[in-house]
């Protein structure tokens, strides 16, 4: 009559037993149930057979030389979990169990066993082990899913704070448009009727000075009168800079051309103020729809800016290059940097820092940028400089 394969024949065991007649039998039995059977006559060559092999079950006698079995036992729960242990004792004592049990034995059998005994508690012993190693499986998967899970929650967290910071900044610039609407709404319609009368101040005061007795005195105070006037003159002109441009004067506009003109006109400030200019300009970069003059102020607004911070030397950096999509400049400088609770409000009409500064030289540039549909943002800290970079789109009908 045929031996009844075990459900786990192909298994690999290893029997570890000084006594080869038990090495034998046990070994014979469970050949004939299918299994991978290896063999060996101490703790130490068990560990190395461990080792090599990794087998699915130990059966491990307790008393053996060189090494006992409770050690040997140790070290397989130590560094091979997958591998299960069976320990085999003469003794019959049951403090002897416990302390294998507590050690990692999955089981343990008494000397003499029965063929059939043996082989069920193997089986048994080998059903554990697949169960347990299925659920470390599933353990681990879930593991590996959990940080999955939360790997996306971080990626859907920072996308929805980047989303958030762009409706945010969205949101600040639907702001500083309508300020600045609102602006040039009310410049256009009131900047000509302030300068009739301020002019006729300004000629009035030229006549006073013209007066043989208006004395020394009088005539320090009319001068005053007439550069306050030419202040105000200077604030009604830029307030009708930040007045909507006419969609009309709209034509094909060479920005590196604009540069090099706006260059050459603060040239002698350049010189003067012993700053070094680094330039890395495009000169192929293609034509925009803009107004000229508009896009002008643009550059000569913030090359002033720049040149203002930089009155004892510095590098003024200029950068022009477009790709598929946009045209995008960039003006550098090694002056004081912008301090972090200003950086908001730099584009705000009448916001400045400058003692006589009027507030509209970065409104204009943010009005004329906004009508060329660009964007413009500025990277800034106190002791590094400024820099502001501007992208233009370009547009299927742009001039080539």
């Amino acid at each position: 009559m045929s031996e009844q394969r075990s459900r786990f024949s192909g298994e690999k065991i290893l029997i570890v037993d000084d006594e080869e007649v038990i090495v034998e039998l046990a070994g014979g039995l469970l050949k004939k149930s299918g299994f991978d059977v290896l063999s060996a006559n101490n703790g130490e060559q068990c560990l190395q057979m461990v080792a090599e092999h990794q087998p699915a079950l130990v059966l491990l006698d307790y008393m053996m030389p060189v090494m006992n079995g409770l050690e040997a036992l140790r070290q397989i729960r130590r560094d091979y979990p997958d591998t299960y242990v069976v320990m085999f004792t003469g003794k019959g004592d049951e403090e002897v169990a416990v302390e294998l049990m507590r050690a990692g034995a999955a089981d343990y059998l008494r000397k003499p066993f029965s063929r059939g005994h043996l082989v069920k508690r193997i089986d048994t012993v080998l059903s554990v082990r697949q169960v347990e190693i299925e659920n470390r499986e599933l353990l681990k998967e879930r593991e590996s899913l959990q940080s999955e899970i939360q790997q996306w929650n971080m990626k859907l967290e920072q996308r929805v704070r980047e989303k958030s910071f762009e409706l945010e900044q969205a949101h600040k610039e639907i702001i500083q448009s309508e300020k600045l609407a609102a602006l040039g709404h009310i410049s256009a319609g009131t900047v000509h009727e302030i300068r009739n009368p301020l002019n006729s101040i300004n000629l009035f005061a030229q006549l006073l000075l013209t007066a043989d007795d208006i004395g020394e005195e009088n005539q320090s105070y009319v001068y005053k009168i007439t550069q306050e006037v030419e202040r105000i003159d200077e604030i009604l002109i830029k307030m009708l800079a930040a007045s909507p441009v006419d969609n009309s004067q709209l034509k094909g506009v060479n920005l590196s051309e604009v540069v090099d003109k706006v260059l050459h006109n603060y040239h002698p400030r350049i010189e003067k103020q012993q700053v070094e200019l680094q330039l890395n300009i495009d000169r192929t970069v293609p034509l925009i729809k803009a107004d000229a003059l508009e896009v002008e102020k643009i550059f000569t607004n913030l090359i002033s800016n720049a040149l203002f911070e930089m009155t004892d030397g510095g590098t003024l950096t200029m950068s022009l290059q477009a790709d598929a999509e946009k045209i995008t400049t960039s003006i550098t400088d090694t002056g004081a940097g912008i301090p972090a609770e200003n950086i908001p409000r730099i584009f705000d009409p009448f916001f400045t820092t400058k003692e006589k500064g009027t507030g509209f030289g970065l409104s204009v540039v943010m009005q004329i940028v906004k009508s060329c549909r660009g964007k413009i943002k500025v990277d800034s800290s106190v002791g590094s400089g400024a820099c502001f970079t501007i992208e233009l789109p370009l547009f299927p009908d742009s001039v080539h």
